[in-house]
Formats: structure tokens, sequence, C-alpha cells
């Protein structure tokens, strides 16, 4: 029974480590690729959107969030537990932490700020459309500082599972071990960290309602014009709009999976692999698929079968030339 019970937890490790490989890898690979697209924007005559500097802001937490959590429970999924000192499980938790936090606010910022730019010349935010774009850096920057002091505090009480401190009363997550507390007190930290989120998480819902009205309000009153028109092309509002809403539908999936799973964990003193292990990959399901989001709504990237069939036609031309 022993043995088999070692080849079956053999196989899961096996398997929760190629998820984590495969995860960390596409999600690298997604940031990245957006991230030179923007770079290479810099070098042309590009007008910069206001909502530009808030993805660039999303690439680099998104980047945190998987290189502080995927690649350290990756190398733990594959036997490699014992690879972190102190300071490394600290800060890689601290990092992961901001990541996260600066994810939520920069999806909160991104939606309210598309809520006031789409909403109606006469309406009460008519002034603050005008002044919305100078805000956007203060906030951003507001966030950054913000995750970082409500989140110095949480590494505190982690160590690495390579440290020899007599500590009996731990809780194991893998590379990393922290220590236990009475529930009282876990409970008050928890409400500390998870304040940020869920005023974010009120914004987003606040500004994504005020989106779909205002989107379908719009329908409504230009239907009879696109009746006559023979083009029913989008205006690039109406895209932007409804990829902040994919966004942020997609993102509260996620980061209610995400929070559930949290608390379960919180709630055990001696938490199973299997629960730590899938609470992270909920953890860093968001950072993944966010850039594939928003190249696949972004017709400024280069979509990878335009760029193919293009190649394939233009190869093919002068073959066709040279026959006929």
């Amino acid at each position: 029974m022993a043995t088999s019970h070692q080849a079956l937890m053999a196989k899961w490790d096996l398997a929760i480590g190629l998820i984590f490989l495969i995860q960390t890898t596409v999600g690298i690979l997604g940031n990245f690729s957006l991230l030179c697209h923007y770079i290479i924007l810099s070098f042309t005559e590009y007008r910069w959107r206001s909502t530009d500097f808030i993805h660039k802001h999303l690439i680099v937490a998104n980047f945190l969030a998987l290189l502080c959590k995927g690649v350290p429970q990756t190398m733990a999924a594959f036997g490699r537990k014992h690879f972190l000192s102190d300071i490394g499980c600290k800060l890689l938790s601290l990092l992961h932490r901001v990541g996260r936090g600066v994810s939520i606010g920069s999806i909160c910022i991104l939606s309210v700020y598309q809520a006031i730019t789409i909403s109606p010349g006469n309406s009460r935010w008519a002034e603050l459309k005008v002044k919305a774009p100078k805000y956007i850096f203060p906030s951003i920057f507001l966030c950054w500082v913000l995750q970082m002091l409500v989140n110095i505090i949480f590494p505190i009480y982690l160590m690495s599972t390579l440290s020899d401190k007599n500590i009996t009363n731990r809780k194991d997550f893998g590379y990393c071990s922290s220590v236990r507390h009475d529930k009282t007190s876990d409970s008050l930290y928890g409400l500390l960290l998870s304040f940020p989120d869920v005023l974010c998480l009120g914004l987003m819902l606040w500004a994504s309602s005020s989106m779909v009205f205002l989107l379908y309000r719009h329908k409504k009153r230009v239907q009879h014009i696109r009746r006559t028109n023979a083009s029913s092309a989008s205006s690039p509002e109406s895209r932007a709009t409804k990829t902040i809403l994919l966004l942020v539908s997609t993102f509260v999936y996620f980061y209610t999976l995400s929070s559930i799973f949290q608390v379960v964990l919180t709630a055990f003193d001696n938490p199973s692999s299997i629960l730590i292990n899938v609470t992270a990959v909920m953890s860093v399901c968001f950072p993944s698929v966010s850039p594939f989001l928003l190249m696949s709504h972004n017709s400024k990237v280069p979509k990878v079968p335009r760029l193919w069939f293009a190649w394939r036609r233009n190869i093919r031309s002068p073959c066709l030339q040279k026959n006929m």
C-alpha cells in the first residue's frame, strides 16, 4: 500500500510539475511578446494611448507574479524544494504579493478609466473625462507604494525549508514555511491584506456595470443607423471597452477561485501538497492568460496567422508568375 501510494504521489508531482512548467512558460512568453510589442512601438511614430501605460505596468506585475510564484513552484513540484534561503523566500513572497496587488490595481484603474472615457459628454463625469489621463500615472504610482506598504509585513513570518531554527509550530508550503499563529491574529491580518483587493474589486464591478449599461444604450441609439449602413464595424472605443470587460470578467473569475482556495488553505494547519499546488496554479492563471486577451483584441499587435499567410502569399506569387 505504501509503495502504491508513493507511486501515485510521484505521478501527481510529475503532472503538477508539468502544469506549472507549461503555465509559467506560456505566461512568460505571452507577457514578453506584449512587452516587445510596446518596445518596438516606442521606436515608431505610434501615438501612445493612456491605456498603454496601464498595460505596461500590468505586464510588469504579471512578470513578478509568474517569476516569483510559477518558477519556484515548478522547481518544488519536480522535487527541488530546498533551494531558497530565508531571505530568498521572504523576497520572492513579497514580490509575488506586490505583483498580484498591482495586477488587481491596474485592472481596476483600467476599468474605471474606460468607464469615464466612454461616458457621455453631458454626464456628471464630463469634467473628469478631460482630466482623467493626468491621473493615471499618480494612480499607478500610488498602487505600487500601497502594495509595498501593505505587504511588507507578510514575509516576516516566512522562512526557508532549509532553516535550522527549532520551531515546531510550522506550516509547510513546499519551498517555504511559516510560523502558525492563533486564528484571531491570522483573521485580522487577512482582513488587512484583503481590504485593498476588496476595494478594487468593488470599483471594478461598478465600472464594468456602468460600461455594460453605456454600451447597451449606445447600441440601441445607433441600431437604426446600422440597418441602413453596410459597414457594421464597431468604434475603437467600443472595441476597447469590450476588451476591458473581457479582461475584468476573466480576472474576477480567477481571483474568486484563487481566494476560495486561499481561504481553505489558511483554514488547515497542515494542508496537503495537492491543496497547496492547486492554490498556486489558480494564483498565476490570470498573469498567464491576460497578455493573450490583450493581444487578441488589439489590432496593433501583429497576429501570427496573418503574418504566416502573408508570407506564404509573397512566396507563392513569384512562383506563379514564373510558371505563367
